[in-house]
């Protein structure tokens, strides 16, 4: 339906636990869904994965199965139970049946549901298309429209008649959708409130009524009918700004102003939250972690002594940088909270490139916020051209985008101009066209944490080019472009699936049986 970008929803965010946001948090967003089509009533689930998608590989091991239980029992992203899902939904008598079948669905992230309790059956199918999105495509067989930015109501009516007649003007400016569903019809309602339960009754009383179901949004900025935003691409941005010059944050705010209908004071008071959530999440990486079901241990903590006490190389801001991404990683790992940003898998490049450049200057809060909302903006343009979605596109759209998100922060945080944090991201971004992702032992660890550092280190020296007037050549816009194009092509063996790359070395494999025997 077009929906446009948000800074908030689509690039910085969610804020969660789990080692992948396109498989745990996706998939927890899925999973309420789910519970809310079923009223909190759930007896059984099955679940289906195509052989021929990524999850078939995955979903055990990058938190798929974690977070689709953790949301069909009404858990949030960041709350610890996630940790235990798996054993609590078999307490609570949920019993899940988990099928790989061959679908050939043509998304790699596809979740087919089939659930039950005592007196009624539904299915759903949905997608994660990267960073924590999802998308419902079908509801009992009928083809649905639903990325969870509204309060959806569903009336599934067995008769003919206008039920649109019916709902009158309480929802003349909202949108309304008619399905054609077997012998009746299905009414969808997207709203910025859930239908009233005298107008249920009503419609109760003069239609055959097979449900009516109301969704809750799982995203934190709503949609409205006709949502506009100012621009959506660079070239469509340096319109809209009409030679003001504004800093690339300052037109980052008015974009969220417009997309969410918010002030922009709240923006901004809502990145300043972002940011001491992203404190919070260095400062639990460097006190130190730890967590049964990982590769790597705590490293970050001994890398700050060595940085402390002089026995590292001389590298300035850049070797906080790298403290920071590893510390962000690790917490990551660990089954802290973190943001992702633009996803759980690239969480470190992006934020712990500007709390670490942030500090080095002395600067605070809002000033990390700035810069974060600079990089989102950059965030936009990539989704709105592109994918965050590894499954899709590589570790280009995952670590590969915070690099570029980086690099516009940094030039932000350095009092660069709005034109020269673009060209900090087009260069970013063109040095990281084709990175695989190629995850060791079926885990978001190896060698994530490497591209990780490699992205913010690469948006530092971007960011710096930029600044003394390096020319991109290749302006965001068609690199943006370009980077799509590269990303679709690659192998489905170098796409999030464990089947090619450092995936599939011996040592990889041995790591992936040892942590299974676990």
């Amino acid at each position: 339906m077009g929906i446009p970008v948000s800074i908030f929803n689509d690039v910085i965010g969610p804020v969660m636990r789990g080692p992948s946001s396109s498989h745990c948090a996706a998939a927890l967003r899925i999973g309420r869904i789910a519970r809310d089509l079923m009223d909190g009533d759930i007896a059984g689930v099955l679940v289906e994965f195509d052989e021929h998608g990524s999850l078939a590989t995955t979903h055990t091991t990058q938190g798929s199965d974690m977070g689709l239980f953790g949301g069909l029992m009404g858990l949030n992203a960041s709350d610890e139970g996630l940790i235990t899902s798996a054993k609590d939904i078999v307490a609570a008598g949920i019993s899940i049946d988990v099928r790989i079948c061959d679908f050939h669905d043509p998304h790699p992230n596809t979740y087919r549901l089939t659930l039950t309790n005592a007196n009624e059956k539904h299915s759903l199918i949905a997608i994660s298309t990267g960073g924590g999105m999802i998308e419902v495509i079908e509801i009992d067989g009928v083809a649905v429209n639903m990325t969870g930015d509204y309060f959806e109501t569903f009336i599934y009516v067995s008769d003919s008649g206008n039920l649109v007649d019916t709902l009158g003007s309480e929802f003349e400016n909202d949108t309304i959708l008619t399905h054609a569903a077997g012998d009746g019809q299905l009414t969808q309602i997207k709203s910025g409130r859930f239908i009233s339960d005298e107008l249920a009754a009503s419609i109760r009383a003069e239609y055959d009524i097979r449900y009516i179901k109301r969704i809750a949004p799982v995203l934190p900025v709503l949609s409205r009918k006709e949502t506009k935003v100012p621009f959506s691409t660079y070239a469509e941005m340096l319109e809209y700004d009409a030679g003001a010059e504004k800093e690339l944050w300052q037109l980052a705010v008015d974009y969220e102003s417009w997309r969410g209908g918010i002030e922009p004071g709240e923006v901004l008071a809502k990145m300043v939250e972002i940011v001491k959530i992203v404190r919070g999440s260095v400062a639990l990486g460097i006190a130190g972690t730890e967590y049964e079901d990982r590769i790597l241990g705590y490293q970050c903590g001994g890398f700050k002594e060595r940085l402390e006490s002089g026995g590292l190389l001389e590298a300035g801001i850049m070797n906080k940088i790298v403290l920071y991404v590893t510390a962000l990683m690790e917490a990551k790992s660990a089954m802290g909270v973190i943001v992702a940003a633009p996803t759980a898998g690239s969480c470190g490049a992006l934020p712990g490139a500007c709390m670490a450049a942030a500090d080095s200057l002395e600067l605070g809060d809002e000033d990390a916020a700035k810069a974060m909302l600079a990089g989102g903006l950059i965030g936009v343009f990539i989704a709105e051209g592109s994918t965050f979605a590894a499954e899709e596109a590589g570790c280009q759209a995952e670590c590969g985008s915070g690099s570029g998100m980086a690099a516009a922060a940094l030039v932000t945080l350095a009092g660069g101009s709005m034109k020269q944090a673009i060209a900090a991201a087009s260069i970013a971004l063109q040095n990281s066209l084709g990175m695989v992702c190629d995850p060791v032992g079926n885990r978001v660890e190896v060698p994530c944490l490497g591209k990780n550092v490699m992205g913010a280190v690469n948006g530092l020296s971007c960011a710096n080019m930029a600044i003394a007037g390096y020319d991109p050549v290749v302006w965001l816009d068609e690199v943006i472009d370009a980077m799509d194009r590269v990303g679709r092509s690659l192998p489905r063996e170098v796409r999030c699936t464990a089947l090619g790359g450092l995936s599939i070395t011996k040592t990889s494999k041995d790591i992936e049986r040892r942590l299974e025997n676990k």
